[in-house]
């Protein structure tokens, strides 16, 4: 997480600005982006099958390799001012990169804790992510701005690819899969075939997972312009084009916001019996924090609206990863999670090309407004998951004293982690680059 985050963040203060300076439009730069989401829309399936039939491990390495490579295409792109189509198309590779990672390393992390026999809540640890995540985001926001003033908006492009190397040396002889072993007794595509099949049934097939993720469209597909068009957006009300720190201030106020939403989100489940009803209040936060930003033109208070709508993602973020992986097996864990990932593309492939046309006709103020309208689509799904009080929705820490006494391994079979509670009988972001 924090080795991924740094290399990740080093472009997110600038990614858009880096788009812009490469001779592309608004337009043009957001339905980059979406070819970005379009690439992880086609290509989420198949690398989580590899997760889940190869290994979680290989598919991390895969991942790393391909958005090395990718990156420096990237940089590549904007010295030769290439033209739109090459940015189109090296954004999809850029996308088949991530889908390597997204659901993958949630299931070797998962699969991992169920294998050691660990019995606390899955919030407490995706928090502490958050948090890692958090710092490595701020970290690399400030120092990727701090570099483009200096030198050029290439650069942290260049130090990403850099760091991505060293990862996968690091994830080559440190990371190994611990509960799960792949399933390599059929070819690829039966493989695809059986393991998409049971994705469905686990997924959309599963009436609290399906409604979670028909909401994630309206979430995760509004949230990655909303990522990117800040910079821009920062730079129109402080009133100068070129200041690239006040850029990077975007990044590093989401990033110190992830930080603060991990070590709250624990507690801030604590207050409510259901799961749910943390996802519900972020995103009725998110989306006030997003129609307030398309009326307001004052800078500072901008600036602690984003803030605002960075903590509201941050509680929300390990709430929900922790509510899908209670109710997916491990066999389909990493496919279900891409799966949900790939909703939440879909949602970017459509919404982004948008809102970034929004912005160039109206102003980003109005492209905030028009995100925070669209987000409100998500809180009758997230409702309807609510409403089928699946038993994960009230899960909690338990002692270890109270856990269940099977071993790792029967454990690691049983599906759910077993943090329920005994009484009732009821039923969590993109880069563009």
């Amino acid at each position: 997480m924090l080795g991924n985050t740094l290399a990740a963040s080093f472009i997110w203060g600038v990614n858009t600005l880096f788009l812009l300076d490469a001779g592309l439009s608004n337009l043009e730069a957001f339905a980059a982006n979406a070819f970005f989401t379009a690439g992880m829309l086609i290509f989420e399936i198949p690398t989580g099958v590899v997760a889940d039939t190869v290994g979680r491990r290989a598919s991390y390495l895969l991942g790393t390799a391909t958005l090395a490579v990718t990156t420096v295409l990237y940089w590549l792109l904007w010295v030769w001012q290439a033209p739109f189509w090459a940015w189109a198309i090296v954004s999809v590779l850029l996308g088949l990169g991530f889908t390597f990672f997204s659901g993958a390393v949630d299931a070797w992390l998962v699969d991992a804790l169920k294998a050691t026999d660990y019995h606390g809540s899955l919030e407490k640890v995706f928090g502490r992510a958050q948090i890692v995540g958090g710092a490595a985001m701020l970290a690399g926001s400030v120092l990727g701005g701090v570099v483009a003033q200096l030198s050029d908006l290439g650069m942290p492009f260049v130090l990403r690819a850099g760091i991505l190397v060293v990862m996968l040396v690091v994830a080559a002889a440190l990371m190994h899969d611990i509960g799960f072993t792949p399933d390599r007794g059929e070819g690829p595509l039966r493989a695809t075939r059986t393991v998409f099949a049971a994705s469905i049934r686990y997924g959309l097939g599963d009436a609290p997972v399906r409604w979670l993720m028909l909401a994630s469209p309206f979430t995760a597909g509004v949230g990655v312009y909303v990522f990117y068009a800040l910079q821009p957006y920062l730079l129109e009300l402080w009133g100068d084009e070129e200041a690239y720190s006040i850029a990077g201030l975007a990044a590093a106020l989401l990033s110190g916001a992830s930080i603060v939403g991990g070590a709250l989100s624990p507690w801030v489940r604590r207050l409510f019996h259901r799961r749910t009803s943390s996802i519900l209040l972020a995103t009725v936060a998110s989306i006030g924090v997003l129609l307030a930003l398309g009326v307001i033109r004052e800078f500072w208070l901008a600036v602690a609206l984003i803030a605002l709508w960075g903590v509201a993602s941050a509680i929300d973020d390990p709430v929900h990863r922790a509510y899908l992986n209670d109710m997916i097996p491990s066999k389909q864990r990493a496919t279900v999670l891409s799966f949900d990932s790939l909703l939440g593309s879909g949602g970017g492939v459509v919404f982004q090309p948008i809102l970034g046309r929004t912005a160039d006709v109206g102003g980003y103020g109005a492209s905030m407004f028009v995100s925070g309208i669209i987000s409100v689509a998500a809180v009758p799904f997230v409702l309807l998951s609510r409403a089928q009080r699946a038993p994960a929705d009230t899960m909690h820490e338990v002692d270890d004293a109270s856990t269940s006494s099977e071993s790792p391994a029967a454990d690691a079979a049983a599906g759910p982690m077993p943090v329920a509670e005994s009484a009732p009988d009821e039923r969590r972001p993109a880069d563009g680059a």
